[in-house]
This record gives structure tokens, sequence and C-alpha cells, in this order.
């Protein structure tokens, strides 16, 4: 048989390279596809695999496509991850991180080491932390989740279960904090897990140690630690809507700045923490700086929604019928949120907090010399007193980042509560 130029000659060419493919003529590989990035040591690509993008990235044992087909483009895969059926676009896998069948995982996702989900799960603009484990028929899509200390030990969503990221104003300002990164970060915080059949209307914030029961569908934050949360259906009604009202605007403002305050955070973990554990790795620079343009992807699209609901407050001012706090408030966030976007769109973390930050990786480095393992386990490992100043760094940043984001907006109070 005579061999076709392009995809057919670089599955070829992987084969020669160590990759077991066991059905060759199931696969197709593009033209842009750098076969520098693609390991050859114990990598399985399963029939009916699609790889594609010049930014790809599969590490050594990777195993894909073991459940049904898959379409790889542009992801960065890390060591031993599994993505079994599906497809991924512009998304990052840390170690052992997998996916189970018919996942569809788009841009701006992070899954760290050992995160992942079974079957029909939906992601996207979504940051999973350590072991953190979705169900199946899952839509999780713009949140960040954190909680757990293991495998044995973690975060879970049920079944079926959907963050509700769309509103019928047609707005997605609506990213929620399932924990934190300041502490989530650290490995020690009790999981949080939400059960099945529920979902979350975003933004939302949800405090570590809580239990959400199956079928509760949660409306508002949880500050709380370690609740047991049952919802209360609504009572049947009908009343008139009107769209754009914007009644909570104050909170969906919050909310929002909260996790831009946390994105700030993580960024500053990934370059002064994380970035060392990537040397010497496989592929390590090419996964780390992917980590980092997520994260980017991530502060891009909070803004991008915020900017594109701004524009419909001048439609909602007009349909207030008295003008009062409501209204300049309204106000007061049109005029200044092109500025704060300017603001969130800076490296805004590097002088937040030099001194505990220093202290920190002071004491990081010292246990880290004495320690073996990889990443999980140095962070897992950590004496609490220096887990607590680590986390005394973080939150320095994520409150002066709010501290200064509700400086444009006096009027709505912001951040009482942080």
């Amino acid at each position: 048989m005579e061999l076709e130029p392009g995809g057919y000659k670089k599955v070829i060419q992987l084969i020669k390279k160590g990759v077991d493919i066991p059905n060759p003529l199931t696969i197709d590989v593009g033209e842009d596809v750098n076969l520098d990035r693609i390991s050859g040591h114990d990598v399985k690509l399963y029939p009916g695999c699609r790889i594609y993008g010049a930014e790809t990235v599969i590490a050594s044992g990777a195993r894909i496509g073991h459940e049904g087909p898959v379409t790889i483009e542009n992801c960065q895969i890390g060591p031993k991850v599994e993505l079994k059926g599906g497809y991924f676009k512009e998304a990052v896998f840390l170690e052992g991180a997998n996916m189970g069948l018919a996942a569809h995982v788009r841009e701006g996702c992070i899954l760290e080491e050992e995160a992942g989900g079974a079957h029909c799960v939906g992601l996207k603009q979504t940051i999973l932390f350590p072991f953190v484990t979705l169900g199946s028929l899952i839509n999780f899509c713009d949140c960040l989740m954190a909680g757990g200390t293991s495998r044995k030990d973690h975060s879970e969503v049920g079944s079926s279960y959907i963050h509700f990221n769309f509103t019928p104003s047609g707005d997605k300002t609506t990213p929620s904090l399932i924990g934190d990164v300041p502490r989530g970060v650290m490995l020690k915080k009790p999981p949080i897990f939400l059960g099945g059949q529920g979902g979350l209307v975003g933004p939302l914030r949800i405090g570590y140690g809580n239990v959400v029961a199956a079928g509760t569908i949660l409306r508002r934050d949880f500050h709380e630690e370690n609740k047991l949360i049952v919802g209360k259906s609504h009572s049947g009604t009908v009343i008139d809507f009107n769209p754009s009202q914007y009644p909570g605007l104050s909170r969906v403002a919050e909310n929002n700045f909260l996790y831009l305050a946390n994105l700030a955070a993580l960024e500053e973990w990934y370059v002064c923490v994380r970035q060392q554990f990537f040397r010497g790795q496989e592929f390590g620079e090419l996964i780390y700086n992917a980590l980092l343009k997520n994260l980017a992807s991530a502060r891009k699209e909070r803004i991008k929604r915020l900017k594109a609901m701004v524009e419909k407050i001048p439609v909602s001012i007009k349909k207030d019928e008295a003008k009062n706090h409501k209204t300049l408030v309204k106000q007061e966030f049109r005029e200044h949120l092109e500025k704060a976007c300017a603001f969130f769109s800076e490296k805004i973390a590097g002088d937040e907090a030099a001194v505990h930050r220093e202290r920190f990786l002071t004491l990081f480095s010292d246990h880290r010399n004495n320690m073996d393992g990889g990443y999980v386990n140095v962070i897992k490992s950590l004496p609490a007193a220096v887990a607590e100043e680590g986390t005394v760094w973080l939150d320095t940043i994520v409150h002066g980042v709010c501290r200064r984001s509700a400086a444009f907006f006096p009027s709505m109070a912001l951040f009482k509560k942080v």
C-alpha cells in the first residue's frame, strides 16, 4: 500500500517513535501537529483518535480514546492523563487528570492533578483543583472548584448537576467560586459535596466542608463552612418578568471581582510555586506556559462578559420607575466598569503582598529541599504553619485586589464581608 502524505504519514512516524497505536488506519493527525511535542514513551492512542493543533502536547503515560473516539485540538496533556472519549479543545490536563466518555471540554479549562469526570461532562472556562471529581451528565462551565486532600477525600459534584451560567437576560457574568484559591491550593481544607440532580445559579460562593443535599438548587452564597444545605422548592406562581432590571447588581459585581481576584492569586501561585515543579519534566515548560495562557483566557472571558452586561445598563435605567439608590448603583457601574476592567487586565498581583510572599517562599524552599516527590506530595506535606503563611500571602493579594476594585464603585459598598 502506498502511504498517503500528511496525517497518515505522521501516524507512521508516531509508531516509529514508540507510540502505541493498535489500529493506525483509524487515526488522523493534523498537518500542523508538532510530533516533537508527543512523547514516545508509554503513550497509547486507541482507534478513532483525531489530534490537531500546533500547540498540542501529549506527555508520557497518556491514554487517549479507551472508551470512544477522541478529538484533541491544541490541548496540553500531562503525564498519565486519561481522556477516554469526547472533544477537547485548548484545555490543560495535569498529571493523572481524567475524563470519561462523551466529555466536552473547551477553552480556558485547567484540570489539575487527578481531577476529572465520568461520562457526558461539559466544561468551559472551568478550573478544577487536585482530586476534584465530577459525576456523569454534568454541565459545569465558568467556575473554580477546590477542596479535599486526596483521592479518598475529594470535593465532588453529583451526577446530573448544572452550574446555571446564563441568565434570562442573556448575561454570563456568572462565575462561581466553590472553595477559593488561598486555601484550596494548600490541599488541607475539607471537601465540598454538591449533591446530584441539583445546581448552582451563578455567580455564587460556597465555603469548604459544605454538603449540599441532592436536588437542591442554590441561589445565594454560603460563606459558612461545614454545613448541610437542604434547598426549598419555590412555590408555584406567575408574575410579570422585566428583563435586565439587575436588582442584585452589587452582588453580581462583587462575585465577579472576587473571582478575578482569585485568578490573580492563582497566577502568582503558578509563577512563584508551581513553575519550579515543571522544570526538568517532559514538556514541562510548554505545559506551564499553557497554564498561564488559560488563566489569561479566564480573566479575558470574565472581563468580556462584564462589558457585555454593562452595555444593557442604559436600557435598565430607563425602565426604573423611581430613580433611587439602585439607579445610582447602575449609573456608577456603567461609568466606571471600563476603568475597573483595565485594572484587572494588568498584572496586578506582583507587588501586593511582597513580605508574606518572601516569607512563605523561604519556608517553602527549606521544606522542599528536605522532601522527595512531586508537587502534590510536597504541598500536602507542608507544615500547618507554613501553609498558613502561604494562605496569608494569597489572601493579601485577593483582599488587596478586591479593595482596589471596590474603590471604583463606592455606592455599591462592595466586599464588606470579605
